[in-house]
């Protein structure tokens, strides 16, 4: 595999020898950064899947329980309201809802990064305001992209830094270009890690270069890297990332958080071992079928899953057995 033979080429002798003893250490082949982060992002986030009764409204009861699994798992914190959220499809009402009741049941030292990103900046200050005073440690901006032709590195500058001059809780950058047809360019990430509220970015485009470059050109700012995917995280561990936000947490929270443990103890050939194991069930959660995958893959490993929201369909059952093969073939069922 091109993954594993990049990583045993040109990575092996110099990973061996680092030491990532706690989460704040964690910034891999980078020059340190010139202090400690303020807010301390390392570790493992799952962006909650947002629970469904069957007539497609939000289920309070459901995701206090899949709160209550969670408890038992060492996450650095909980994303709520990210694209696996569903968020798009909530109501503002609701937004803010799922974002108290995350809070009530989460414990306070761990954090809550709650979703506020919308299409104008005006809409984008008042729902991070929101989130806030409904106990969101961080607000998660994504990129607002239905105008994409005039969102350059000036308009996408002024957005994100009047939202960061406003915003109660520090500022997460979000990228998802899968979704937004839009990458946060490069010159706009390094401008707006001089924001002192902004500290950090969730960047799930997947390209390792950039995440690399990113963590190198931010080194010297309060400003974190935060892989977007559980098909990547290792290797944005070994070019400095400091955790990761993984959809595939949801469902195998216990192996991506020893996979963190594992990149941060430096046992590389233990970790590249469970990484490849973890590759193919994250893209069947993802890419391929994506949160109506992942909503049926957490069914089987004891969360609710439910429905989604329309316009959104469940799988075939030709789908269902696809995904549920991908996971044995894995190991884990």
């Amino acid at each position: 595999m091109a993954f594993s033979t990049c990583l045993a080429s040109s990575l092996r002798s110099t990973l061996a020898a680092l030491h990532w003893a706690a989460p704040r250490q964690c910034r891999g082949l980078s020059t340190p950064q010139a202090s400690e982060p303020s807010l301390n992002l390392g570790g493992i986030f799952p962006p909650l899947a947002t629970p469904f009764s069957p007539t497609q409204e939000v289920d309070y009861a459901q995701l206090e329980e899949n709160l209550r699994r969670y408890a038992s798992i060492p996450f650095r914190g909980l994303v709520a309201l990210g694209s696996n959220g569903e968020y798009p499809y909530l109501a503002s009402r609701e937004r803010v809802e799922v974002v108290s009741c995350v809070r009530r049941a989460l414990p306070r030292d761990r954090l809550l990064l709650a979703g506020s990103g919308c299409e104008s900046t005006q809409a984008t200050i008042e729902l991070t305001v929101s989130m806030a005073e409904a106990g969101a440690d961080v607000a998660l901006v994504v990129t607002p992209c239905y105008y994409r032709g005039a969102m350059t590195t000036a308009a996408l500058v002024h957005h994100y830094t009047e939202v960061g001059d406003a915003s109660p809780i520090p500022v997460v950058l979000y990228s998802v270009p899968a979704n937004t047809g839009l990458d946060l360019p490069m010159e706009a990430v390094i401008t707006l890690a001089q924001h002192p509220n902004i500290i950090g970015i969730k960047d799930s485009g997947g390209d390792i270069t950039r995440m690399g470059l990113m963590v190198h050109k931010t080194r010297q700012e309060d400003f974190q890297v935060l892989a977007g995917s559980a098909s990547f995280l290792l290797a944005s561990y070994a070019v400095g990332a400091s955790g990761g936000v993984c959809a595939l947490a949801n469902v195998l929270g216990d192996p991506l958080c020893q996979l963190d443990h594992l990149c941060r103890k430096g046992q590389w050939q233990e970790a590249r071992d469970l990484q490849h194991r973890l590759i193919e069930p994250n893209m069947a959660v993802t890419r391929r079928f994506g949160i109506p995958g992942l909503k049926k893959a957490m069914e089987w490993f004891g969360y609710y899953g439910g429905p989604c929201r329309a316009p959104l369909v469940p799988l075939s059952p030709a789908q269902v057995e696809e995904l549920r093969s991908t996971f044995t073939a894995n190991g884990w069922l």
